[in-house]
């Protein structure tokens, strides 16, 4: 008779439970619900410079180190440039001898012309006094081959100028490649910077390039954030931002969203979005947090993530509460908040809840009372 009561009671149970009793917990409205999207990033600067030098060579002096600020034109350092000065100085002698040359080239060529002058003169003078007989065709003869003799002169004068000026040019060329080369034995700040990095020390051996300083331009100074691309719709340029650093956990620094790149990582999925932080320590590489402020809404219903079934970034299934029953719905989502939830954004029916944490015992048509979540 006992066991007939028990199960009697427990019949009764697994009709409660089929049919009724079930308790589920429904959305209600959320007002001035804050719209945030998170990122991940490092403190960067977008004026930054490896600066090296464009000859090879030995490491001489060093005149600043890592954190100094340096002003655009100041000296950084400079390579042992006692060989190059050797070869200056050689070029500027041959330079010299040049315009020696050049100049008795062209006293040459001043004297044979005049030369030249004066014995197509005396040519011509004497060719008009053969014809009144005071001058013999044997004298004329001898003065007109002295100035096709004087005029051969000074064309081979006038050769050795150009040869002359050719030689000059050349030296003229050595030495100012010369002089480049010794100017590039001194490395100076490109920009008013500072320098974030020295990674050579005196007495290194450098190839050209090889760089010696990183220098940035502190007013360039920037969070670079990578944010999932199903989140930076919404992102925009000029809406604030948040940033916390590792090294200042306890703090929050206010910036803005200055640039958003139109390539995202095709590995990663990932949006670059750009934050000007003027109050961040400015330590270079360092991981950042961002949370960008991507909208603020008055009144908006929001669904747990979880409740949601087959979520394909617009639209989804929920389960709802319609005339105290349990339907299953497909409906689009707007915006998500950090915490999970996602904004409902339309083909709700009038009357129905949603539900908002999935619980056993869940069925289409039964029959369930309803109490509401916490906005």
């Amino acid at each position: 008779m006992i066991a007939g009561a028990v199960a009697v009671l427990a019949v009764a149970a697994l009709l409660r439970l089929a049919f009724g009793g079930l308790t589920v917990e429904v959305a209600v409205p959320s007002k001035d619900v804050p719209i945030k999207v998170y990122g991940l990033g490092t403190i960067e600067a977008k004026v930054s410079s490896k600066l090296g030098f464009a000859v090879g060579g030995t490491l001489s002096e060093l005149r600043v180190d890592a954190g100094e600020m340096v002003a655009k034109g100041a000296v950084l350092g400079r390579l042992d440039d006692g060989e190059q000065k050797a070869r200056l100085a050689a070029a500027r002698a041959q330079y010299d001898k040049a315009m020696a040359q050049s100049a008795s080239a062209r006293a040459i060529v001043a004297k044979a012309a005049a030369n030249r002058a004066q014995k197509e003169r005396v040519s011509q003078r004497r060719k008009s006094l053969v014809a009144s007989g005071t001058v013999s065709e044997e004298t004329y003869g001898d003065a007109h081959a002295a100035a096709i003799s004087a005029g051969a002169d000074a064309q081979s004068a006038s050769a050795e100028v150009a040869l002359a000026l050719a030689t000059l040019a050349d030296a003229r060329a050595q030495l100012d490649l010369n002089e480049v080369l010794l100017a590039r034995h001194t490395l100076v700040a490109p920009y008013d910077g500072r320098v974030a990095f020295r990674s050579k020390e005196l007495g290194s051996v450098l190839a050209p390039g090889e760089a010696v300083f990183t220098v940035y331009d502190p007013e360039t100074v920037w969070v670079l954030a990578y944010v999932d691309e199903t989140l930076a719709g919404g992102v925009a340029v000029g809406q604030s931002a948040e940033v916390r650093l590792r090294s200042a956990p306890a703090k929050r620094f206010a910036g803005s969203v200055v640039r958003i790149d139109v390539e995202s990582d095709r590995t990663t999925e990932e949006r670059r979005i750009y934050i000007a932080c003027r109050d961040c320590p400015q330590h270079l590489g360092e991981q950042a947090e961002v949370m960008i402020d991507t909208a603020r809404l008055d009144n908006a219903l929001l669904v747990p993530i979880a409740a949601i079934q087959g979520f394909d970034g617009r639209q989804g299934t929920v389960w709802t509460v319609e005339a105290g029953k349990l339907a299953r719905r497909k409906i689009f989502f707007a915006h998500r908040t950090l915490d999970g939830r996602l904004e409902v954004a339309g083909d709700v029916p009038d009357g129905a809840r949603i539900v908002t944490r999935i619980v056993s015992g869940l069925g289409e048509g039964r029959s369930v009372r309803t109490t509401e979540a916490s906005p």
